[in-house]
């Protein structure tokens, strides 16, 4: 089963950017896409941002179009997301995950890929704190 890594998290002030990571290792060939999601303290897991593996297709929440990129490099099965004009309302446990499917109808990309239950396997999560 793929297993992955993220890093890059840490503490930013409003107005700054941060870029997270995640190492995928093992069985990486059957990566369809990654996503990132993020938990905020007592908040449910939300949809960040997706990409597909072949094709880059990128997909983002609307909290963060505009302000976020997502980017993959297949030589090093590493996925980033670049996060510029943080706001403290970012503030959260930042997980990727990959699915090895893609969605039954391409008409419902976005939800499919929006979706956590898609997912499977999860990292470990990095912190992200944006102070005011």
């Amino acid at each position: 089963q793929v297993q992955l890594v993220e890093s890059g998290g840490g503490l930013v002030q409003a107005g700054g950017s941060l870029r997270l990571s995640c190492v995928a290792s093992r069985g990486t060939f059957s990566i369809h896409a990654m996503g990132w999601f993020r938990q905020a303290p007592g908040k449910e897991r939300e949809f960040v941002s997706a990409i597909t593996w072949s094709s880059g297709e990128s997909y983002y929440a609307d909290s963060v179009k505009g302000r976020f990129t997502i980017s993959r490099d297949n030589a090093k099965d590493t996925v980033y997301l670049q996060m510029n004009s943080l706001e403290p309302e970012d503030t959260a446990v930042y997980y990727c995950a990959t699915t090895p499917r893609g969605p039954p109808t391409y008409s419902i990309r976005r939800y499919y890929y929006a979706r956590a239950t898609t997912y499977n396997p999860w990292g470990q999560g990095t912190q992200v704190t944006v102070s005011s």
